[in-house]
């Protein structure tokens, strides 16, 4: 049996679960809606606020759908009560960020700034410290967006080996390299 499949997922009060015919899975809470199509060798059930999934074979591809579902189910209703939060780190001289409205503005060391357009289910925000590198903030009740973005943010300029310039999550480690200097 999945160890991570066969765990049950409580609901909180303030979230509601709807299993519609054709295993389309809506959950709604106070931050927003996320919805999810379960294959149909999975079954869904709600007891009692407790979320519970069965498969119906005990093939691999069966065992492997089990867990997955389960951690996407578990991590829409983690979303929509709790919400998901990301911080980015802009390490290098004159990087910049400014966030207006949904657009994020960002000087990473090109000879123009960059302007990305962000979801409307991702809030960002900007901090700038003097003395600290630039911090980017982005919140989302959707798990998988709100990655999804923050690894297009971070491949606009990725961390390089030598000096550690780049962006980067907060609290990531970088392998560094000595460089030519460490020969001799």
């Amino acid at each position: 049996m999945s160890r991570i499949g066969k765990s049950l997922i409580k609901l909180p009060q303030d979230v509601t679960l709807e299993i519609a015919k054709d295993n389309l899975v809506t959950v709604k809470g106070s931050k927003g809606t996320l919805t999810q199509q379960v294959d149909n060798a999975i079954s869904v059930k709600n007891t009692d606020g407790v979320i519970e999934l069965e498969r119906a074979t005990e093939s691999k591809r069966h065992k492997a759908m089990h867990g997955l579902y389960r951690a996407l189910l578990n991590n829409m209703v983690t979303g929509v009560s709790e919400g998901y939060k990301k911080q980015l780190e802009l390490v290098g001289v004159g990087y910049k960020a400014t966030v207006q409205g949904n657009i994020l503005e960002l000087n990473v060391g090109y000879s123009h700034s960059i302007l990305l357009g962000l979801p409307d289910e991702v809030k960002a925000s900007a901090e700038t410290v003097k003395g600290q590198n630039p911090i980017v903030t982005l919140e989302s009740f959707d798990k998988q967006l709100i990655g999804q973005v923050a690894a297009k943010i971070k491949s606009l300029r990725t961390v390089e080996p030598y000096k550690g310039k780049g962006i980067r999550f907060v609290g990531e480690q970088v392998r560094r390299k000595a460089g030519k200097t460490a020969a001799k």
